[in-house]
């Protein structure tokens, strides 16, 4: 393309950039594509003018390019498809981007590409995820090859026939490369990860997990593996740890079958996410079970989980979430332990996010679940399950891989195994400093909290419940996780927020589960405050909760 050079790309601002934007408006709309009335003034002010945001485009003095959006409902697609919002996807903030207009002398060049990135860095800033267009027929290709997909019917008619359109960030993101336009940062080459999978590792465990591999079979990796073995399970006071080659829904498929083996009904606890995967679980698995579930970021009441026993006396297996990451919230164990002890119930843990984020003593537990990639900040792919009683193989009622007999006997080495993940995993628990551990980050998730509720975020979950090892934040309805999260990946920082469950809510979500540095997690705080400034935060008192629906 004969790229034009020189060009400022910005927020129109001034009267005189407005009064050419209504000029530029009817020259391309009135005159060029027929949608409007001439008239004699020569000037088209938009219906929208007080509510859009205009972006143009400058050469000396003169706009030569522009663009609008705005974010107020009715759109003007909403007067001519009355069944918009069946084409919208869930989740989304949407913005509807109108009036682009190129002057005749500068098409074919890079002005639009230029025009619609600076367009989309401020509607990404403000708050936007998903934009809405009224293609011009004339310009399919373009928008096409900007990302845009088109959706519905036509509209309009005559010689102006519209395809609504839509472009959502994702797909901004993949058709804009890695040079940004319009102002965008590139992405960072090391940037700080407040992941809560996969975190940060420790060089020890880098190198640990570079070294050649070793056969499952050999002599040498058998004895390493019966030794992370002993050392995992010494770390929660358990007998039995035994290791799987896969993800922690891989080992609670395992603690399922277990309780399939029990053949007595149980119950199943549920309040967000990963209590609703249990569920799930447990459904799968045919078990024969009931579920309590309170609202997501609610903790359950021991008068309330009484009252639920007491109405199913022939439970004889209770299978829950310790810490749910979805909302944060951490549950205690003591009191459910007694009650379990007190009813004969055979208690059963996900401790996928509190192991290494908090001490645990499983003394007491039939069954628990945890994983390497998360608090014990070593790499995914290997998951545990803990048991103090031995376990023997089923393989007349269970499948090979499902069977914890299996992973539980002789060597713990029914298949083959990765030795670098087990290499990275000793490593991680060779660290020693547990308790030291536990404290810096119990310390800094207050911290972290305090400060977040000081600018003005609301948060899920108590905070006297709130687990350290992540913090949950409920963004404004006008304010998309989607393109928070975003742009904070530009800027260099890592935080949750592309699960699905995150982006039905509008949450995100920063974890301190691995290695952290606590200078970048100010630096995390600075530019949350600075791209979701106080004014546009409801006041929420400290401690306040959000739920949200299941």
């Amino acid at each position: 393309m004969n790229q034009k050079t020189g060009l400022i790309f910005k927020i129109a601002s001034e009267e005189w950039e407005f009064e050419q934007i209504h000029r530029l408006n009817y020259r391309t709309f009135v005159e060029e594509i027929p949608q409007h009335q001439r008239n004699a003034e020569g000037r088209l002010v938009d219906k929208f003018h007080a509510e859009n945001t205009y972006i143009v485009g400058l050469d000396a003095g003169r706009v030569v390019a522009m663009v609008a959006f705005r974010g107020r409902r009715p759109f003007s697609l909403d007067q001519k498809l009355p069944d918009l919002d069946l084409h919208i996807p869930a989740g989304f903030v949407p913005c509807e981007v109108r009036l682009l207009a190129v002057d005749k002398d500068y098409r074919g060049t890079a002005v639009c590409a230029a025009l619609l990135g600076t367009l989309a860095t401020e509607a990404i800033r403000v708050g936007f995820d998903l934009a809405l267009i009224s293609g011009t027929t004339r310009q399919l290709r373009l928008y096409r090859h900007m990302g845009f997909k088109p959706f519905g019917p036509l509209v309009g008619s005559g010689e102006a026939v519209f395809q609504p359109m839509l472009l959502s960030l994702e797909d901004f993101d993949a058709h804009s490369g890695d040079t940004m336009v319009g102002g965008l940062h590139k992405p960072v080459a090391d940037p700080a990860n407040f992941l809560p999978g996969p975190v940060p590792v420790s060089a020890a465990v880098r190198a640990a997990f570079e070294q050649l591999p070793l056969s499952h079979r050999s002599r040498n990796f058998v004895l390493g593996f019966r030794e992370v073995r002993k050392s995992a399970a010494a770390m929660v006071h358990a007998r039995h740890a035994s290791i799987l080659l896969g993800s922690g829904t891989l080992a609670n498929d395992v603690v399922a079958q277990q309780l399939r083996l029990l053949d007595a009904p149980g119950i199943v606890l549920s309040q967000g996410e990963f209590g609703e995967r249990l569920v799930d679980h447990a459904r799968r698995a045919s078990l024969h079970f009931r579920t309590l579930a309170v609202g997501w970021g609610e903790s359950f009441g021991q008068d309330q989980l009484s009252w639920f026993l007491d109405q199913n006396p022939e439970a004889r297996w209770l299978w829950m979430v310790h810490g749910e990451t979805s909302t944060s919230v951490l549950n205690d164990l003591g009191p459910l332990k007694q009650m379990a002890a007190q009813r004969g119930l055979k208690l059963c843990l996900d401790c996928m996010s509190t192991l290494g984020v908090v001490p645990l003593d499983l003394r007491g537990i039939h069954l628990a679940t945890g994983t390497s990639g998360k608090g014990l900040a070593s790499y995914p792919g290997l998951s545990l399950v803990f048991h103090h009683h031995d376990v023997a193989p089923q393989p007349e009622r269970l499948p090979r891989y499902l069977d914890l007999g299996c992973w539980s006997q002789g060597d713990g080495v029914p298949f083959t195994h990765s030795s670098n993940l087990v290499a990275a995993l000793a490593a991680a628990l060779e660290r020693g400093n547990w308790e030291e551990k536990f404290a810096r980050t119990r310390d800094t998730a207050v911290g972290l909290r305090n400060s977040l509720h000081e600018l003005g975020f609301l948060l899920v979950g108590a905070d006297e419940q709130a687990s350290p090892g992540i913090v949950t934040v409920a963004l404004p309805p006008q304010r998309s996780a989607r393109s928070l999260g975003w742009q904070l990946e530009k800027l260099g920082y890592l935080v949750s927020y592309r699960s699905e469950y995150l982006l039905r809510r509008n949450w995100i979500q920063i974890a301190l589960m691995g290695e952290f540095d606590t200078g970048r997690l100010d630096d995390l705080l600075r530019e949350m405050r600075n791209l979701v400034p106080a004014a546009a935060m409801p006041p929420v008192p400290p401690g306040s909760l959000a739920l949200a629906p299941s």
